[in-house]
């Protein structure tokens, strides 16, 4: 939604920050969440869709020309010649895949060190159901979020929760106030214009009707569908499926509600109820 303000340019997830150098993108021998070509796609409609203009397969071909004669160069360097390609349009993206390290994250603000910085959260039992009904929780799976009881090993993506939150929380210490937000996205929903206007007042992006009208429409972004066989993904499938935006009023579980994905009955864990109740949720 943010992508779509006038003053900006949404990008895909490009899992820049996930490793060092260009090259290590295309390493297909490592065991972390995304370490296959899917990874690359956002990165490959970026650059098609930039240079190009836009993601035919000859596009993504030639963005993967582009990065070949990159391969060598530090990834907060690539990411800098993507911004100065874009400007004078604001940079806005999400890559989940950075919370998993703080190192991460680091890079990012080593890179941009006058960067804004949303936490965006979200109740804990509704987002672990969406973990798990994405490839079976592979998500989960990849950050070790395993739960072991007796003699099996579960996966319990409540661990995730936690531990990327708090991954996120350590980081933002890092950062200044100032260019830091929270913000629940079951407000977001609830009420976008308002939020988003506010974010803008935030940021310094210009917050008039045209401009909250823009970022209503995500699915006017370039990258709100699937691309080209060599580059389908580069986001959430279920929103390349379904990128159309309405406003609702989620319904939020208790804290203390029975976990659909456990057959014992169980509730959350302790620390998830605490960090949850921190964030304000009930």
């Amino acid at each position: 939604m943010l992508g779509q303000h006038p003053e900006c340019f949404g990008l895909p997830e490009l899992m820049l920050f996930n490793v060092d150098h260009l090259k290590d993108l295309w390493e297909e021998a490592s065991d972390e969440v995304g370490a296959d070509s899917n990874r690359r796609h956002g990165l490959l409609r970026t650059v098609a869709e930039i240079y190009a203009g836009e993601q035919g397969a000859d596009a993504i071909e030639m963005a993967g020309h582009w990065a070949l004669r990159r391969r060598e160069m530090d990834t907060r360097d690539v990411y800098r010649e993507i911004r100065d390609q874009i400007a004078p349009l604001r940079i806005v993206e999400k890559s989940p895949a950075y919370t998993i390290e703080i190192r991460r994250m680091e890079k990012m603000l080593e890179a941009f060190p006058d960067a804004h910085f949303i936490h965006l959260v979200r109740h804990p039992i509704p987002q672990c159901k969406s973990v798990m009904n994405l490839n079976h929780g592979i998500f989960a799976l990849f950050v070790n979020a395993i739960e072991y009881r007796d003699e099996t090993a579960v996966i319990e993506p409540q661990i995730a929760w936690h531990d990327l939150n708090l991954n996120i929380l350590h980081f933002l210490e890092q950062v200044a106030p100032e260019r830091q937000l929270r913000l629940r996205g079951e407000l977001l929903m609830a009420e976008p214009e308002h939020h988003l206007r506010e974010i803008c007042q935030w940021i310094g992006l210009r917050d008039d009707e045209a401009a909250v009208r823009a970022m209503m429409h995500p699915e006017d972004s370039p990258f709100a569908c699937f691309g080209p066989v060599d580059a389908l993904f580069g986001n959430d499938p279920n929103f390349l499926r379904r990128p159309n935006f309405k406003p609702h009023k989620p319904k939020l579980p208790a804290l203390d509600a029975p976990l659909d994905w456990r057959d014992d009955d169980a509730t959350l864990r302790s620390e998830v109820v605490d960090l949850a109740q921190s964030f304000g949720y009930e």
